[in-house]
């Protein structure tokens, strides 16, 4: 049986100050991000050295942990350069560091001792001796594998110390690769995977050519679905919150620090609600499940939980049947909004409203005021303030959204 006490930590992405508040405004207990070094994700808008104690301010102001990623496969001259990066993470608040590299763990332990250890799924921990092992040389958090099952976690579980805590992914894209251990990327693009630039060659689609025959491409099919070999599927484990705390997981992981605001936001609140009723044993609202199909994805499977994912052979490309229309920066006790907007919309739309704390509801737009209070029927500049009316009060950083084949993301 599981050792766990507690319902899971639900932690949510932060690729840059907008997503930080979306995750933490949605109900995220922890975020995690990273500078603008020794972070695995590159390409997002990541934090530098005077934006990363303001968001440590912001979260601890609501609440909420920050862990930073510093889990790169550093050479020897960045390593050179990693305690005075500890040395700001530290200096900043920061709640945990995830690391991959043990000579970068046992900087951390130096450099930033008031950080607590986590240890990255980079690692590749997929075992319980492994687990305890890194326990002992002073880690609170194993971050598991991303191949194990559900079986295999519970036995890790039971075969750890209490104390060590473990994290899994719950929700994102997965990599082709062992847990994101991938050279094709490197060796196609010159972006190391291992280093925070992955181009994602795995989702490429692929054709066979002849050494004499050079221009003829031929397909390659695994079958007779189509030919992206390497294509794998997005997680969703929204639908199985229940066995993975009874697999006595501590914490649930969002993945998509690349990802948009609107997709941490709506991760996060979706999870957040099932992951409230689960613990109080009461009956989830299919609403939240639904919440997970608004964002732009792949097609979903549950990873290797409960055995093989399989795979999407068809494409590569991502469903995205919704649009961030404006967000809501403010509202008063009347429903009167001040928005920004994100895309084009008009009088007359039918749109969704969803926010903090708040079930989507649907609306017809009504006519809307400019900034200098006249109607109009069309917000036109990007990210321009306008008003409008609300059935209701929503919290701020509420998403305006509407159908669409396009996507802002």
């Amino acid at each position: 049986m599981s050792k766990q006490k507690h319902p899971p930590e639900l932690l949510s992405p932060a690729g840059d100050m907008e997503k930080l508040k979306m995750s933490v405004l949605y109900g995220a207990d922890a975020v995690y991000l990273a500078g603008t070094s020794f972070g695995m994700r590159s390409f997002a808008g990541n934090f530098s050295p005077e934006q990363l104690p303001k968001a440590v301010e912001y979260a601890h102001a609501h609440g909420v942990k920050v862990h930073v990623t510093v889990n790169t496969m550093a050479r020897n001259a960045e390593i050179a350069r990693l305690p005075e990066h500890l040395q700001l993470l530290e200096a900043a608040g920061v709640d945990a560091l995830i690391v991959a590299d043990l000579g970068a763990f046992m900087l951390a332990g130096k450099y930033a001792p008031s950080c607590q250890r986590h240890i990255s799924t980079q690692v590749s921990v997929a075992n319980y001796e492994t687990a305890k092992a890194w326990y002992d040389l002073g880690a609170t958090r194993v971050v598991l594998a991303r191949e194990l099952s559900m079986k295999e976690i519970l036995e890790i579980r039971e075969k750890v110390p209490e104390a060590l805590e473990l994290e899994t992914f719950a929700h994102g894209a997965m990599c082709v690769s062992y847990s994101g251990r991938c050279l094709l990327s490197n060796y196609m693009t010159g972006r190391d995977s291992n280093r925070g630039a992955c181009a994602q060659p795995c989702r490429y689609q692929y054709a066979l050519v002849e050494e004499k025959r050079p221009g003829e491409y031929f397909p390659v099919f695994e079958d007779e679905k189509g030919t992206y070999i390497m294509n794998s599927r997005d997680m969703c484990m929204i639908d199985h919150v229940q066995d993975l705390m009874d697999a006595g997981i501590d914490c649930l992981k969002i993945e998509g620090r690349a990802k948009s605001a609107y997709y941490a936001a709506i991760v996060t609140g979706a999870y957040r609600h099932v992951l409230d009723a689960v613990a109080a044993g009461q009956p989830i609202d299919p609403v939240w499940r639904d919440e997970v199909e608004h964002v732009s994805h792949r097609h979903y499977s549950t990873g290797f939980f409960y055995g093989q994912p399989g795979q999407y052979y068809e494409n590569s490309r991502y469903i995205r049947q919704w649009q961030v229309c404006a967000i809501v920066t403010a509202c008063d006790k009347n429903g009167l909004a001040t928005l920004s907007l994100r895309n084009k919309f008009a009088a007359g739309d039918v749109v969704e409203v969803v926010g903090p704390d708040t079930k989507p509801f649907a609306m017809t737009v009504p006519m809307m005021l400019d900034a200098q209070g006249n109607e109009i029927s069309e917000p036109k500049t990007p990210k321009m303030d306008f008003q409008m009316q609300l059935p209701h009060p929503v919290p701020a950083f509420s998403i305006v959204r509407h159908a669409s084949e396009l996507s802002a993301e």
